[in-house]
């Protein structure tokens, strides 16, 4: 396209949104748009890096890769430029007129209106380039790809409103020129000292050369005047290749902020030089809260890749277990090729060594936050299982090396306490089991509440047994691979017979026998009535209040577990479920001495069966019948 054309095109819906969310929301930290244009421009950099390996001639004769800032007082303009991989048309119009991001649906979906919230889950999405127009009237690009002629270079160029032109130009160098046209009232953005102290704020860690225009008092002018030299403003070294005794938790912070693009500081984070059968650096951040996309396990990870401080690339999902993608950093190998490719990653034993090594250093910070004595210790560790708890239960089934490290870091909620807060550990448990206890006892339900009021409940109640208070979606299926914790056996109240060993004395037990003998006959006629529904029914004493509950036979599914996987549209084994009576309830004991010939002892049979249904937040295959009954029994009742 020549250069005295220009086609106008216009923003995809979502970048439209963004660009008004933007400037509205994140307006009170404004001088992030400086660090991510810096950001964007090293990841520019490191681009090139990575297609030189194979193809030199990309430098051309410029191979000091470098990020200028510069800005002139009399335009109202702020330019970053770099000499990195630059753009093609096709690459400008993908990169900044659409947001090609998987997720972003999602992200929307989560906006709220309220400005701190919206602000924190933009920080996650990424900001990038369009975080320029939270100062810019106007945003210029000027861009040529690495190894394409002079005459390819593009000109982008929006106000952020509906719209963008495109042209072709004539570019000498590589790379991007960002040109910002500032709004009224950025005055104080046109400064020397102004930009070197947001540069040395949020970029400091940038491993390229940042360069300004030096500046030098003139006394006899009485100003400063610009020199034609310039100065670095950065350190200019990777911050994760320096020794941990020259970082500072500020520095450290910030470049989590630049691996991340969040806005909020981790809860923790771990620096580490690797020497042995492998040699890697690695600089691992647990964050403060969930990304909106946490539960897409198909995403790739947080983990960038450097081989010998070359990028590699981003998101290198084979440096860590799925079960810990919300870690982000940097993992820089001495050992792997530069030009490493994901399908090499899975099969390399380099790769293999580096992940174990990870994951234990993220267990071990998880383990240093849990294990914590002081109040702020133990506020990190409730604050990072909220955000991660569930994820992190995954491991439980995909990591069989870690599997009892994992157990100890997890937490329930319990009987022990009222509220929904999940603090509880297995340790804590065992601690607290009754003389004679030898199970972790535990029940699984689609809520707190669900669980709390479980009928399964009431004889551990009564006993004051403490019970573990399962609720998350992953949980059965977590305890499938988990079932017993340091030799104390993981029994769910809701499935098996009752079985409290030591907990009983013989006292109960001889009374047990003899009530199951003189029910023995209601047992019997209740089976016949109930034989589409239950596989069987039998008396109980796990039961003080309720007249019925539902229980699974040992090892089938859990009914909760069954309504869960055919929610996600999954095949569930279908089996029927056992009723188990409780013979010192009036309804039982009246059913006890009802003809068991009559329509009314059915009756009553399903009922007791349809309402142990519910209360476990199962749903009835048929309601109306339910209804019809309830109501039969209530008018007889009544006459």
């Amino acid at each position: 396209m020549a250069a005295a054309e220009k086609e106008t095109l216009g923003f995809q819906a979502e970048v439209k949104q963004l660009l008004q969310l933007m400037i509205h929301s994140l307006y009170s930290n404004k001088e992030i748009f400086l660090r991510e244009l810096i950001s964007n421009a090293s990841d520019a950099a490191d681009k090139l890096r990575f297609e030189a390996i194979n193809n030199d001639a990309l430098y051309g004769n410029d191979h000091e890769l470098k990020i200028r800032v510069s800005f002139d007082k009399d335009a109202r303009t702020i330019t970053i430029s770099d000499n990195g991989i630059g753009m093609s048309r096709d690459e400008v119009i993908s990169h900044l007129g659409t947001i090609a991001k998987s997720g972003t649906k999602e992200f929307f979906s989560k906006l709220s209106g309220d400005q701190q919230h919206d602000a924190a889950l933009i920080g996650q999405f990424g900001v990038g380039f369009y975080s320029g127009f939270i100062v810019a009237e106007k945003i210029i690009v000027n861009t040529r790809r690495a190894g394409a002629f002079v005459s390819d270079g593009v000109r982008w160029e929006s106000a952020g409103e509906g719209d963008y032109s495109i042209e072709t130009i004539e570019k000498p160098s590589r790379g991007t020129d960002v040109i910002l046209h500032l709004r009224a009232g950025e005055e104080e953005l046109l400064s020397s000292w102004k930009l070197k102290s947001i540069i040395r704020k949020y970029s400091d860690h940038i491993s390229l050369p940042i360069v300004m225009q030096k500046e030098e008092w003139d006394e006899e002018k009485k100003q400063t005047v610009v020199k034609d030299e310039v100065e670095t403003v950065n350190q200019a070294s990777a911050l994760w290749a320096r020794n941990r005794s020259e970082v500072t938790k500020e520095q450290y912070d910030e470049f989590y902020k630049h691996v991340s693009h969040d806005f909020q500081e981790p809860l923790a984070y771990t620096h580490n030089r690797v020497e042995g059968r492998s040699e890697y650096t690695q600089l691992l951040y647990v964050p403060s809260h969930a990304p909106f996309d946490l539960w897409d396990r198909n995403k790739r990870g947080g983990i960038k890749l450097y081989v010998k401080r070359v990028f590699i690339m981003d998101d290198a999902e084979q440096l860590m277990p799925t079960y810990l993608r919300f870690v982000k950093g940097v993992i820089d190998s001495n050992d792997l090729p530069l030009n490493v490719s994901r399908e090499i990653l899975q099969e390399s034993r380099d790769v293999r060594v580096i992940r174990e090594g990870s994951t234990k250093r993220v267990l071990g910070m998880l383990e240093e936050m849990a294990n914590a004595e002081e109040q702020e210790g133990k506020d990190k560790y409730a604050t990072f299982w909220k955000e991660f708890g569930q994820v992190l239960k995954e491991g439980i089934g995909e990591d069989a090396t870690n599997k009892d490290r994992i157990a100890k870091l997890l937490r329930f909620a319990s009987t022990a306490n009222d509220t929904d807060e999940q603090t509880t550990s297995f340790e804590d448990y065992v601690k607290r089991m009754k003389e004679g206890q030898d199970k972790i006892y535990y029940v699984a339900a689609d809520s707190f509440n669900a669980a709390k009021n479980s009928p399964h409940l009431e004889i551990f109640r009564k006993k004051g047994v403490e019970v573990l208070l399962m609720t998350d979606r992953v949980d059965e299926w977590m305890l499938s691979f988990l079932t017993e914790f340091e030799g104390k056996e993981l029994a769910s109240v809701a499935k098996g017979g009752l079985d409290l060993g030591k907990l009983e004395d013989e006292a109960e037990k001889k009374e047990h026998e003899e009530t199951e003998t003189q029910y023995k006959e209601l047992v019997e006629q209740m089976k016949g009535a109930l034989a589409e529904k239950a596989k069987d029914v039998r008396v109980t004493f796990r039961l003080t209040d309720s007249p019925a509950c539902l229980v699974a036979d040992e090892h089938e599914l859990s009914a909760n577990l069954v309504r869960m996987l055919k929610a996600a549209g999954q095949n569930a084994p279908e089996s029927k479920p056992i009723l188990e009576i409780n013979p010192n309830h009036p309804l039982v004991t009246r059913l006890k001495y009802e003809d068991a010939s009559g329509a009314r002892f059915a009756d009553w049979s399903h009922i007791l069966f349809d309402q142990a249904m519910l209360a476990e937040g199962g749903s009835l295959a048929d309601p109306a019948a339910f209804v019809k009954r309830l109501n039969e029994m209530l008018l007889a009742t009544a006459k």
